[in-house]
Formats: C-alpha cells, sequence, structure tokens
C-alpha cells in the first residue's frame, strides 16, 4: 500500500511538472512579426562586414520580437562594394539576440550575414565572411506578393524569412 501511494505521488508530480512546462515552451516560441516600418527605428544606416561598411536597405527589412522581448531581425543591403563571391553569400544582416534553429540548424545569438545562393540554399556567415553552415530553402509559389526580404509566421511553427519566393523556416 505504501508503494502504492508513493508512485501515484511520483505519477502526480510528473504530470504537474509536464504541465507548467508546455506553456513554458510555447510562450517561448510566440513572437510577433515586425514589419519594415517596425524595425527601421532598430537598425542601423550602415553595417559592418568583412573589413567594409555597407548601407541596408531599411525598406527591405523584418524580424520577431518574442514574447520575452528578445528579438531576431534582418535587413537587405547594398553589398555592391564587394568582391562578387561575397555579394552571393551576403545579401542580409541578420541579428538573433537568442539561440535559434535555422530549418534544422542551431545559430547562437550573435550577428551575421545572410544570403539566398543558388541551389535553393540558405548560407549563414559570421562577419568575418566564414561560412557558419547551410541549409536547404523551400519556394512558396502561392504567395501574393513576394518582396525582397519580409518575415511572416509559419502555419506550422516558427517563422519563415523569405527572399522572394523563396524562404527558410527559423524556431527559437
Amino acid at each position: 500500500m505504501r508503494w502504492q501511494s508513493i508512485w501515484t505521488i511520483a505519477a502526480a508530480t510528473t504530470l504537474a511538472v509536464t504541465m507548467i512546462a508546455i506553456p513554458v515552451e510555447m510562450k517561448a516560441q510566440a513572437g510577433t512579426v515586425l514589419k519594415a516600418a517596425d524595425t527601421q527605428k532598430m537598425l542601423p544606416a550602415s553595417v559592418y562586414y568583412k573589413g567594409q561598411s555597407a548601407p541596408t536597405q531599411l525598406r527591405n527589412s523584418g524580424g520577431v520580437k518574442f514574447a520575452d522581448g528578445l528579438y531576431v531581425l534582418a535587413t537587405m543591403v547594398d553589398n555592391s562594394g564587394y568582391a562578387s563571391d561575397v555579394q552571393a553569400k551576403y545579401q542580409a544582416y541578420f541579428i538573433a539576440e537568442t539561440g535559434i534553429k535555422v530549418g534544422e540548424k542551431n545559430l547562437p545569438a550573435g550577428v551575421y550575414g545572410i544570403g539566398f545562393i543558388a541551389g535553393n540554399k540558405l548560407v549563414v556567415t559570421d562577419v568575418g565572411a566564414q561560412e557558419v553552415f547551410t541549409v536547404d530553402t523551400k519556394d512558396d509559389a502561392g504567395l501574393k506578393r513576394p518582396m525582397p526580404l519580409q518575415v511572416m509566421a509559419d502555419p506550422s511553427a516558427g517563422f519563415r524569412l523569405y527572399s522572394g519566393r523563396r524562404y527558410v523556416i527559423f524556431t527559437r
């Protein structure tokens, strides 16, 4: 009889911890999609990448503000002053105030360059232009108004970072 009481208490405790953890997990993923008008106040007019300063295209920016107040922001850059091999990999400046998952890859908090490259890939580089990782992108043929860069909520979970109709999903 005593063991049955212990097992009952253990099962109830496990259930209670699980029920508490589920809303915390859901809250961590919850966030508000930011449009260009929202991000323009937070992003700089120019950014540093591979030894140069590049002007940002704030009209082509977006991001997410998570429920805990942390941000993920992206803005297109004018990369015309860079060599052509760097231009392909560095189309946008990407800021993550928290660790996220891009596709299937983990990305720690930091500042990065990103580019949608040939072969339906997204390449993530550090500010020294060293490749961090590459992930597959998808096409959204149903997107009504493609833009050079935008962020939208993903219907299944997380968020989509678009370049035109190509996108990658990122989650927290």
